[in-house]
């Protein structure tokens, strides 16, 4: 299975990679490094992975590979990964290649962790929907959810979740809240479902985030082109 990931940010990306737990990865694909814009990587991932792809901004690291980023640091603090998770808010592509034991690949765009960057995966099967977060939410994002950037300069690099930013049940969907009937979309996962409708919202927000697709090639572009007309769109559904 081949992912190309394409950066088509008008800056440097940091691509990070997490493999779920029990899961083998293929040695020849490192789980982060450096991203140049306009250009595109290849990693190759054995059938039945899973896990995430996530970019990373403002990363500084050193000969060794230890430093930080401004979003999307992994925990380790290091280039690669290698086996911790981002750090939210996060656009994450999330995968499990031929997966629940059918001769399928699900997919999907998560926005549960919150925002930091545009992202679309697109299959190379036509028969297959892509699923994207286009719009640049980091520009609309409400007072309460903007995570600033720490060189004072007042810059919005991440929009959290309402889960992240308040924690309680409700927007977590934990506790009494723990099941598809309890956890309702609110008012804060419909702004992140109006910007960006193909990706997850919330934790149940299933039937229209989740995809599959059978294919062998799957493209993960940051800042696809169409993120300046879907913010555009975002921007006049605030004002209704």
């Amino acid at each position: 299975m081949t992912f190309t990931v394409a950066n088509e940010c008008k800056y440097t990306v940091w691509p990070g990679i997490l493999t779920s737990a029990n899961v083998p990865r293929n040695s020849s694909s490192s789980m982060g490094y450096e991203l140049p814009a306009g250009r595109q990587a290849r990693m190759t991932m054995a059938a039945g992975w899973s896990g995430r792809v996530w970019g990373r901004t403002g990363c500084v690291f050193d000969d060794d590979g230890s430093g930080s980023c401004v979003s999307g640091g992994c925990g380790s603090g290091r280039l690669s990964c290698d086996g911790t998770g981002a750090t939210p808010p996060t656009t994450l592509a999330e995968f499990a290649l031929q997966g629940l034991g059918v001769l399928q690949d699900f997919y999907d765009v998560s926005l549960v962790d919150g925002f930091n960057l545009p992202l679309s995966i697109v299959p190379l099967n036509s028969t297959c929907k892509p699923a994207s977060c286009n719009a640049s939410i980091d520009s609309v994002c409400p007072a309460e959810l903007r995570v600033l950037s720490p060189d004072n300069t007042g810059a919005v690099v991440g929009c959290k979740s309402a889960c992240l930013a308040f924690g309680t049940p409700r927007y977590c969907c934990s506790g009494d809240y723990a099941t598809p009937s309890a956890c309702k979309p609110t008012s804060y996962s419909r702004f992140f479902k109006a910007a960006c409708p193909s990706a997850y919202s919330y934790a149940y927000d299933d039937p229209s985030s989740l995809y599959t697709c059978s294919a062998s090639t799957y493209t993960i572009t940051f800042c696809p082109n169409s993120s300046s007309s879907t913010t555009r769109y975002l921007l006049l559904y605030l004002k209704l």
